[in-house]
């Protein structure tokens, strides 16, 4: 004889299995978000171009420097020695000048820029891991993800007025994210990315 409650038993078994399974999710982040976007493609173009100008115009004007200048044939003798080493260093100490200025300061400083200015911050599925993309020289765009614990924001979005500075374990310099960008999440942002952490 079958027992009575074999129908129902069934019957609630075929009702839970046709029902989606829920898993819980880990830190409330079941895919990939985005958390800021900014685009300025052009600008870091055109940077790119101009700190190339800046380092061609400097690397040219030191080697001008550096040419000896043409000799006049005159019947006095002037001093040959003292002269002579004056116009040497001056010569040599013009074309280093014209070389740090051009490459360390300008080039460097706009290359270093465009390698620190965020184009995109993806929280990555799970929540654990951040993956940003920076502009590079050119505008073309580098990409590296990071652990989410290894990113402190140095200031909260409200305090800073064009620029949010952030701060990546291992990584000298701050990343800047230009708060003229479009942050889809703020709520999810401000939670992960933009909470300071003592690295």
């Amino acid at each position: 004889m079958a027992a009575p409650w074999r129908p129902w038993a069934s019957g609630l078994l075929s009702v839970l299995r046709s029902r989606p399974v829920f898993r819980p999710l880990q830190n409330g982040v079941p895919r990939d978000v985005l958390l800021f976007h900014h685009e300025r493609g052009r600008f870091f173009a055109i940077l790119g171009l101009f700190c190339a100008g800046q380092g061609i115009f400097w690397t040219s004007l030191a080697v001008a420097a550096l040419s000896r200048p043409p000799t006049r044939v005159s019947a006095e003798a002037p001093k040959q020695g003292y002269m002579n080493l004056r116009s040497a260093l001056w010569r040599y100490g013009l074309a280093v000048g014209c070389c740090s200025m051009g490459r360390a300061l300008v080039l460097g400083a706009g290359l270093l820029y465009s390698l620190r200015s965020v184009r995109s911050v993806m929280l990555l599925a799970g929540g654990q891991q951040v993956m940003f993309t920076t502009y590079a020289p050119f505008g073309s765009g580098g990409r590296f993800t990071v652990p989410l614990n290894q990113v402190s924001c140095m200031a909260h979005r409200g305090e800073v007025p064009a620029m949010l500075p952030l701060k990546i374990k291992g990584r000298h310099f701050y990343f800047l994210l230009d708060k003229a960008g479009h942050f889809p999440n703020t709520q999810l942002f401000d939670n992960t990315v933009g909470a300071y952490r003592s690295l």
